[in-house]
């Protein structure tokens, strides 16, 4: 099926032309864009993790939500800008230049369709300046359009519950929070028998500087781990999964109701 984990009724693609037009309340109707990558995530992970898990979370959130507030998914973008990985076989990156510019045409479609809210749903952690830059720049085009560049894992959740401490910190790709969300989405598809424990190696000692946070450094995958995976897969599991995963699509819940009853700053 193509609507994969989203509700069929809810699946943008599946209407017609003369349905979109004829919607009502289409200035209010939510439009997400599920975004994710397709590169690697270690040894036991398939390369579709972050598309995977934006179409899970949003499926989850829709077969949830009222069935009176209007909100649909378009098919997810598969391809992000994943070049700190491309070292690594199997990743597929395109430039910020071009996904910036797939971006833009899908907006200016969706604009002429009559939409106004467009949520850019991102779960690849390489790229949520370009939803930032994207939004912006689309909302500065067309003042009545709301934008939202939101990352999938911001909205209310249990993950940090579940984590330790030494995960939450560095845990941030291919470690337990993405295995065991991955154990629940597409278990078949994971090879935990080569799971692996590995934290980024050679991080700057007694400094501010970080990875990721305020005051982060630039880095390739390569240069701070041998397998790719950054975090601890060994202990994830599909109870704590399953658990993640119903509370991002409760956190999302929230959201989309938020943006439909949302309203642009205006003076």
């Amino acid at each position: 099926m193509m609507h994969g984990f989203i509700p069929p009724e809810r699946y943008f693609p599946y209407l017609t032309w003369k349905e979109i037009e004829e919607m009502k309340d289409k200035e209010n109707t939510v439009i997400i864009q599920p975004i994710g990558a397709i590169e690697q995530h270690g040894l036991h992970l398939p390369i579709i993790v972050d598309s995977a898990i934006s179409m899970g979370v949003l499926g989850n959130a829709l077969t949830k939500l009222d069935s009176k507030i209007p909100a649909y998914a378009l098919p997810c973008l598969y391809y992000g800008k994943s070049n700190e990985h491309w070292d690594f076989p199997g990743t597929i990156t395109l430039t910020a230049e071009t996904l910036l510019s797939v971006i833009w045409d899908m907006a200016d479609s969706l604009y002429r369709s009559g939409f106004r809210k467009l949520v850019l749903m991102n779960s690849h952690g390489g790229q949520p300046q370009i939803m930032e830059i994207a939004a912006r720049d689309i909302h500065q085009k067309y003042g009545d359009f709301a934008v939202f560049p939101l990352f999938t894992w911001r909205v209310p959740n249990i993950a940090a519950e579940l984590l330790s401490k030494q995960e939450l910190e560095y845990g941030i790709h291919a470690g337990d929070a993405e295995t065991s969300i991955m154990l629940s989405l597409l278990p078949e598809q994971i090879q935990m028998d080569n799971a692996v424990k590995e934290y980024p190696s050679g991080l700057p000692e007694n400094s501010l500087l970080t990875m990721e946070g305020k005051l982060p450094f630039a880095w390739l995958t390569k240069e701070l781990s041998k397998t790719g995976v950054m975090g601890d897969a060994t202990v994830a599991s599909k109870e704590k999964g399953d658990r993640i995963l119903e509370s991002l699509g409760d956190g999302w819940v929230q959201v989309i109701k938020d943006i439909y009853c949302f309203r642009q700053p205006v003076k």
